[in-house]
């Protein structure tokens, strides 16, 4: 599975926007593009959501139990 690093990464260069350019465009500081690419494990949901938004995805709960059986 792809982390949220590499998925933000990718996308952003797909679209060939530079980190400050991408958080412009997601509405977000800088800060926080930064640190989702950098892989950080202390970001805010509802900013996440901002950025994957521009994706058309999102982050949601996940019960761990119904993962288990997808595996």
């Amino acid at each position: 599975m792809k982390t949220l690093a590499k998925f933000v990464k990718q996308r952003r260069k797909e679209v060939k926007l530079t980190q400050e350019q991408f958080a412009e465009r997601c509405g977000v500081a800088l800060t926080v593009i930064r640190k989702i690419e950098q892989g950080k494990t202390n970001l805010n949901v509802d900013k996440v959501n901002e950025v994957l938004a521009m994706f058309g995805h999102e982050l949601a709960p996940v019960d761990s139990r119904q993962m288990d059986k997808n595996d």
